[in-house]
């Protein structure tokens, strides 16, 4: 029976030990302090916006104009978010029902946008077939365009769908056809890339046991793809919650407006035309409800946004 020599042992212990304290040696005080003063400073810069719109909203002096950065006002009312639930602008629609609207461009954005992009990247992350390579080459290069340039040919084709006295291009279905079709290429790109990720063996031992494709692709592809398709549709979501310029171009009538088209149109031509408080509070119910989806997404967004960094 061998035995190691105690006292070689112990150097061996206390280099180690030695090599660990200096790995996990600490920030020099003025660089952590330095560190903390850029954190706070970030902080302060995204947060102070948000908290003066908030005060600006609830100020009851009703101001023509804003007179200052100040985060408390002397009086307090919530007079303004009643305005603005009852009627936010001149067009006879309230704010639930240009919320309905939203919403709904926003849901089915994301929805169509998940579905239809998850379907495309798999078949480019999995399937070999003639024109793949030209097929990528021109979805990348769609993303490379801005929407803005997409407005007028969309509009062209959406309103030459016609069916009777139902136009597609003056509709919100066109709306969100034209918004679909500017997030699609986004939403197969990136869930192409972490489609990649997800090694084929997991689908050949699928097909060893009698497997389909199709049932591959569904119960163990998609379970695994849920970070980022949580993204996906996070981001469709923002794009049809905040769309305004295919809004205003295909919508002519009230009660098809959005919320973005209704905030833009709280803006006078002039600064002491603008009603501050009413502007403020409707930009605060505004970015509420993507806020609370960001909550509830909250989990797999961040796993989503990450993954690119810790799978090869």
């Amino acid at each position: 029976m061998t035995t190691l020599p105690v006292r070689g042992l112990g150097r061996t212990i206390f280099r180690r030990r030695a090599r660990a304290g200096n790995s996990e040696r600490k920030m020099p005080v003025g660089r952590q302090l330095l560190l903390q003063a850029l954190c706070l400073f970030i902080a302060f810069t995204v947060i102070f916006p948000i908290l003066w719109i908030l005060s600006l909203s609830v100020d009851c002096r009703g101001l023509s104009r804003p007179d200052g950065l100040n985060l408390i006002p002397p009086c307090i009312t919530f007079e303004a978010y009643g305005n603005v639930i009852e009627q936010p602008t001149s067009n006879p629609v309230s704010f639930l029902e240009l919320a309905r609207n939203s919403f709904f461009v926003a849901s089915s954005t994301a929805v169509l946008s998940v579905l239809i992009g998850v379907s495309a990247a798999y078949a480019f992350a999995r399937l070999d077939f003639k024109g793949r390579e030209i097929l990528m080459v021109a979805v990348l290069g769609v993303l490379m365009l801005p929407a803005v340039a997409t407005i007028a040919p969309l509009f062209v084709l959406l309103t030459r769908v016609q069916v009777g006295d139902f136009t597609l291009g003056r509709t919100l279905l066109g709306v969100m056809v034209a918004v679909v079709s500017s997030t699609l290429p986004f939403a197969i790109w990136n869930l192409k890339g972490y489609l990649d990720t997800i090694p084929r063996e997991l689908e050949e031992a699928a097909a060893v046991d009698g497997a389909t494709r199709n049932q591959s692709f569904i119960k163990i592809i998609l379970p695994l793809a849920i970070p980022a398709l949580a993204v996906t549709g996070f981001l469709g979501f923002i794009a049809g919650w905040t769309e305004y310029y295919f809004t205003v171009i295909f919508i002519s009538d009230a009660p098809q407006q959005t919320l973005a088209y209704a905030l833009n149109g709280l803006v006078g031509q002039f600064a002491t035309q603008t009603p501050w408080s009413e502007f403020s509070a409707f930009a605060i119910m505004f970015a509420l409800p993507v806020s609370v989806v960001y909550l509830f997404l909250q989990k797999y967004i961040i796993g989503g946004l990450a993954v690119g960094g810790v799978k090869g």
